[in-house]
């Protein structure tokens, strides 16, 4: 029994097919050929260059102006061999041009930059009148020497009394016309009748105390020329020959009436002048620049100061004005 069991053991061993042998992880016989072709596929993508991923990390460094000082120094070459003059800063909204300006490691955007509206002094606002503003841009502070300017400042000042700026520079140049262009020697030969035809519109141009005083004031104008060679010449001794700088920060602290103004005042008053209270004669500082009242945050401040620094030539002597009426020496200090 057991040859015969060996013999049909042996005969059947000879006709079956060989059975494949399995592993832990599967049937290896059945799969070889598969996985053969797995890795050789596997094998040749690896061996594909990465252009596309190179390209856009480029692009990204293109496109990045803010370099930050924490990245790997691959980066860092990357993005430092692609730097130009201009670059693209890409944003949520469309592409802006900036220019790369390097200060201390760190890039500005300079052509964002736009300057705001211009600012002026408080009492200057947008509803303010066209003439108004630009008096306040171009002439209201600026310095003056013309002796027939300052005499049409001075009368301006004293007629802030009964008008505005704005009404008084609307009527600029019939002033300049009744006061014929305020020559002080054709002033001063002004007649009663004369006086009394300055009108505008049916009505005096100024009230008759007021036309009154211009003319008087004319006249004691040519005395002064006659002392001090100009009108100018004694007002600005009154400041030591320089503009007087406040450098207020706000409207409220600027006042009506200071100290030289009241000086002023009271030696014009002393020579005969009319209606030249301390609060004119401060009015008529301000406009003719004998004092610099512009606010600091109002761009005209700064202005005038480098006119008077270009224009300025120091002087040594101190300011004398000699008072006849009282017979005593008013000595003016910056």
């Amino acid at each position: 029994m057991s040859g015969a069991t060996k013999l049909h053991t042996a005969i059947k061993q000879v006709h079956e097919p060989p059975r494949a042998i399995l592993g832990p992880t599967g049937n290896r016989a059945r799969v070889l050929e598969e996985g053969r072709r797995k890795i050789e596929v596997l094998q040749k993508s690896q061996q594909k260059p990465k252009k596309p991923v190179e390209k856009m990390s480029q692009a990204a460094v293109k496109n990045n102006l803010s370099v930050d000082s924490t990245c790997s120094s691959d980066s860092s070459s990357s993005s430092s061999g692609v730097s130009s003059s201009y670059r693209k800063n890409v944003k949520h909204y469309g592409t802006k041009k900036v220019k790369d300006v390097r200060n201390g490691g760190e890039i500005k955007d300079v052509s964002s930059k736009k300057e705001g509206p211009v600012k002026r002094c408080d009492w200057i606002t947008p509803n303010s009148d066209p003439l108004y503003m630009s008096f306040h841009d171009e002439e209201w502070g600026v310095p003056v020497y013309d002796d027939r300017k300052l005499f049409e400042l001075l009368v301006y000042s004293q007629a802030l009394a009964e008008l505005s700026w704005p009404a008084i520079l609307h009527m600029r140049d019939i002033f300049r016309k009744l006061f014929d262009s305020f020559d002080p020697s054709s002033i001063a030969q002004f007649t009663e009748k004369k006086l009394l035809s300055l009108k505008f519109n049916g009505n005096l141009l100024l009230s008759e105390p007021k036309l009154r005083a211009v003319v008087e004031n004319a006249k004691q104008m040519l005395k002064i020329q006659q002392e001090f060679g100009s009108f100018s010449n004694y007002c600005w001794r009154f400041v030591n020959q320089k503009p007087l700088r406040n450098g207020f920060r706000y409207a409220r602290q600027v006042p009506v009436r200071t100290p030289k103004a009241e000086l002023m005042s009271k030696n014009l008053m002393q020579r005969g002048f009319r209606c030249v209270g301390p609060t004119a004669v401060y009015s008529f500082m301000q406009v003719a620049g004998f004092v610099d009242d512009h606010l600091q945050a109002c761009f005209r401040y700064q202005e005038c100061n480098a006119e008077v620094k270009k224009n300025f030539k120091p002087r040594s002597e101190e300011t004398e004005i000699v008072t006849e009426a009282s017979g005593n020496t008013c000595v003016s200090h910056d």
